[in-house]
């Protein structure tokens, strides 16, 4: 039995590749990514709700890539983030954009997709690294060095 993929992950993946595009592109400024992502590449079509939540994930990264930027170099110092690879940058932002800005998104879903995405389109290092990143922003949630815009439900 083929177990159905959550429209969600379909979503975050087509955000990431949207992301990695506009990275290759070397569209760095956020006015000319903010523009909206485009998805004329994509070999497939998808529902209306997969592709508007892959919009809005794409913009919000746009718009706050620059206080996520900060927020990896952060809790990743040893890592300078133009110099991580455009695939595991990506994933961590939209990660820590669902983690800050979406309460919708229970906080462990929001790493554990990432991870899975890391698995799916990073490097052999790539899991553990999106998974140690991750976790040291969560201990920052937790103790609250780093408040996320909105706080999340309860449980979450």
């Amino acid at each position: 039995m083929v177990k159905p993929v959550d429209p969600r992950r379909t979503a975050r993946t087509v955000a990431l590749q949207s992301l990695f595009a506009a990275d290759v592109a070397g569209a760095k400024d956020a006015r000319a990514r903010n523009t909206g992502p485009d998805y004329g590449w994509l070999d497939e079509e998808y529902d209306r709700s997969i592709m508007e939540l892959a919009g809005r994930l794409h913009q919000g990264v746009c718009q706050h890539s620059p206080a996520l930027d900060s927020i990896i170099g952060r809790y990743a110092p040893a890592w300078p983030v133009p110099q991580l690879p455009i695939v595991d940058r990506n994933i961590l932002r939209i990660a820590i954009f669902e983690l800050l800005h979406n309460p919708a998104t229970p906080r462990k879903t929001a790493i554990d997709e990432a991870v899975e995405m890391a698995k799916a389109f990073g490097s052999d290092s790539s899991p553990r690294f999106v998974n140690g990143v991750l976790g040291s922003i969560m201990a920052g949630l937790e103790s609250g060095d780093l408040a996320a815009a909105e706080p999340a439900p309860k449980g979450r």
